[in-house]
């Protein structure tokens, strides 16, 4: 048997002028995907019921799955439900369960439920409702020619919550085993799509088609991802995950079990286990470190300060580094960053520490220090390491790589990795 035939149906006259950029058939693909399951077909049309009918009949009749996204709100232009009533030939009722959804929600936000909120109940007749946790609008489905219909809201996040939690166990449940695809999920820090594919052609030629590897490009952390829905690929996969995962080796931070962390939540995952705290002394970063650390819920467990010391004299006021550490070797320099480090661990009774000191750019730079020249380190009070990179990004990049690579230098300490990453290898200076 082979896989459902899937296709997208996408609404709305903001689509079609381009005062809205789609967004959600990327994501409901990505979603999808993680089935074993490919968008063969997608469609934009207009707030115009004319279109919405023959799309919707033409598309049941040459898929298995349709996915009708937008036009469930509580305006005129909102056509989902209507056409879709038109197009099964069933009247339109106030379904009971998606009434007493968008009274709640009324009641919820302190406001009566109008005639526009009460449209959004008016549903073609026999259909069951998808629950939408955090909008006005229920989604809903029907079957129809042999084709398992969706309605579902055009609000991005509205949908993702949809399809995570509500869909994919529908979908699921309609899925033959053996089409239900096996997905795992490693993410990688350091290596870029063409760098790390290059390394499994030469390490690992005969890679079997039985397993299909894909790439998911992400800042900072790449998602590579393995596939199967046969037989042989289940029987295969361990052996040649454990063979990619020795050919990424520590630039491989975890394998993904439902939602993806941030390398700033490994981290901290890591300091928590051993009970440990960290601090933070940045320059050029201005507090983008310690940023990426609190947007983490319970960091303040690990981390309880962070100093950002922009200026030469705020270095010395706050973190004690001797002025003539300035004079005599510059404020991007590894004696300056050594100090800041020991200077931020004293003041906060930290553990462990990243300092970093860099020349962002796009001024600032010399023949010696040219712009994207940063000092890095990182450690114990007793135990200060210290590298030196050039990474050549425009000012908001180079901040945000020094920030990940920090993180990434501070994992590695904490878990005593001992190899060289592959943005030293490249990246090294002085």
């Amino acid at each position: 048997m082979s896989a459902p035939k899937v296709q997208l149906l996408l609404t709305g006259n903001e689509l079609m002028t381009g005062d809205i950029v789609d967004s959600n058939s990327a994501m409901m693909a990505q979603v999808l995907k993680e089935l074993g399951l490919e968008v063969s077909r997608k469609v934009t049309v207009a707030d115009d019921l004319t279109l919405l009918v023959n799309e919707i009949n033409y598309m049941a009749t040459t898929s298995d799955i349709l996915i009708i996204n937008g036009g469930l709100g509580p305006t005129i232009d909102d056509l989902t439900a209507q056409a879709l009533a038109l197009t099964i030939e069933e009247e339109l009722i106030e379904h009971p369960q998606a009434l007493k959804h968008v009274t709640q929600w009324c009641r919820q936000r302190g406001t009566e439920l109008n005639a526009p909120n009460r449209k959004q109940a008016i549903l073609p007749n026999g259909c069951q409702i998808i629950a939408n946790s955090c909008g006005s609008a229920v989604g809903f489905t029907v079957r129809y020619k042999d084709c398992d219909i969706y309605c579902t809201p055009g609000v991005p996040h509205e949908l993702k919550k949809m399809m995570t939690e509500q869909m994919v166990p529908m979908i699921k449940s309609n899925l033959p085993d053996h089409l239900i695809a096996s997905v795992t999920r490693l993410q990688v820090f350091g290596l870029g799509e063409s760098t790390l594919q290059k390394m499994i052609d030469e390490q690992l030629p005969n890679w079997p088609t039985e397993i299909e590897l894909g790439f998911r490009a992400g800042l900072p952390l790449l998602e590579v991802k393995l596939t199967t829905n046969t037989n042989k690929g289940l029987a295969l996969k361990p052996l040649w995950q454990e063979k990619l995962a020795s050919v990424l080796g520590d630039h491989l931070i975890a394998e993904v079990q439902g939602k993806a962390k941030s390398l700033a939540e490994h981290l901290l995952n890591q300091l928590q286990q051993h009970n440990l705290k960290i601090t933070t002394a940045e320059s050029c970063t201005g507090g983008l470190i310690a940023s990426h650390l609190t947007q983490v819920s319970g960091s303040s467990s690990s981390f309880e300060a962070g100093f950002v010391t922009y200026s030469n004299v705020m270095k010395t006021a706050m973190l004690d580094v001797p002025p003539q550490l300035f004079e005599q070797d510059g404020a991007v320099s590894k004696a300056v960053v050594i100090a800041m480090a020991k200077g931020a661990l004293l003041k906060s009774n930290a553990d462990l520490t990243i300092a970093v000191s860099g020349i962002a750019g796009p001024n600032g730079g010399s023949e010696n220090k040219p712009v994207g020249t940063v000092w890095f380190a990182w450690g114990s009070l007793n135990d200060i390491k210290t590298q030196c990179l050039l990474l050549p990004y425009d000012r908001r990049q180079f901040q945000y790589f020094v920030a990940e690579i920090g993180l990434d230098f501070l994992r590695r300490y904490q878990k005593n990795l001992i190899t060289t990453p592959s943005y030293v290898t490249e990246r090294a200076s002085a």
